[in-house]
Order: C-alpha cells, then structure tokens, then sequence
C-alpha cells in the first residue's frame, strides 16, 4: 500500500513522503499511531503543507533535544553479568535495561523503545543508538563483562561480526539440509527396489 507520512517515521521517511509499504505495516502499525494515512489523490494535496509543518516541528524538537543528544553521545553503560565458558550470557540485557541504566546514569528518561539495539547475549562491547529524533541519533557504548572481573575484561572479548555469524548460520542451516536430503533418499532407496521387485513378479 502507499502511504502519506505525517510524522517523521525512523528508517522509513519524513512527514509528507509517499511511501510504498507492508500492508500490514500499514494497517496494523502506521495508520493505527497516527504516523500516516491513505496516499489518496485528496491526501497528496495536503502533502506540501504536512511537509512544511514538519520540518518546523523537527527544527523545534532538534533544538530541545540537542543538549539531551550531546550528554547521550558517547554514554558508555557497564553490566556486569553471570556468562559461560564460551561467553553467552545466562539471560540478556534489553532494551529496557538500557534504559533504566541511561537514567540512572544521567536522570534522562528514554523510552526502551527508542533505543535501537537488539537484546545482548554475549560478553563484550556493544553499540546501541537512541532515536530522539529523526536527525538525532546519540550513540552509547554497552560494555557487558563477567561478574567478578573489570569492565576492561570486555574488551578482550572477541564478538564474531555479523557478518561472520551471518555466513556460520548458513553454513548451520545449508548442512543440516544435506542431511536431511541424504536422509530422504536412504528412506527412498529401499522403497523404491521393493516397488521396483514388485513390478518384475
């Protein structure tokens, strides 16, 4: 479906886009919010005038909020955590630790939504970004060490790069598939010599 943004939505556009998204992005998330409506022929109209009110409203909330962004930036958080042998913490921290952790730290109070960051699970140093705006995205350093041992531990750390997880997934997925098939055809093999002795009787 096409949409009209009213709002600036995070990695989707500014207020008075048109964009084409997910059905049920759409219906179930942007409409529903409040952040867009229909992209009719009566909707894109009013397009300029949503485009200007929101630039003037996203110049009003980055100038509030750029000495939030500035103490934000660069915030470097510690937990200590229990972990495995191999590193993989017994839990994880989330979003809304981080988040109780920022304002413990700084008295600013971010929803854990706003914090752009998946659910740690492994010893290390780790980036997370608060969306405080479209424009106004801090970075914060998340260092997760073993209980006992300095934060510095974490540094020592080796997190594989998602890149490298990415490729040892489907390496995981492409050898459990062979098994599978040579699975498959031992299954086939008997069945078919039965079928094919049947046929000569």
């Amino acid at each position: 479906m096409r949409v009209l943004l009213l709002k600036d939505v995070y990695k989707l556009g500014r207020a008075g886009d048109t964009k084409k998204v997910a059905d049920g992005y759409g219906r179930n998330f942007l409409l529903p919010q409040g952040l867009a409506m229909l992209a009719t022929p009566g909707a894109l109209k009013q397009a300029d005038r949503i485009r200007t009110s929101g630039v003037e409203l996203r110049t009003r909330l980055n100038q509030e909020m750029g000495a939030v962004a500035e103490r934000l930036n660069g915030l470097t958080l510690a937990f200590p955590t229990k972990a495995g042998e191999t590193g993989k913490l017994y839990g994880s921290i989330t979003t809304a630790m981080l988040a109780e952790a920022i304002e413990r730290e700084t008295g600013i109070k971010v929803d854990r939504r706003e914090i752009d960051s998946q659910p740690l699970k492994i010893l290390g140093v780790h980036r997370a970004r608060v969306r405080l705006t479209v424009d106004l995205i801090p970075d914060i350093t998340v260092i997760v060490h073993r209980e006992g041992e300095p934060p510095e531990s974490a540094y020592q750390v080796e997190v594989a790069e998602p890149a490298e997880a990415f490729s040892e997934l489907r390496a995981e997925l492409e050898a459990e598939a062979e098994a599978e098939e040579e699975e498959t055809e031992s299954d086939q093999e008997p069945g078919s010599a039965a079928g094919s002795a049947e046929a000569e009787a």
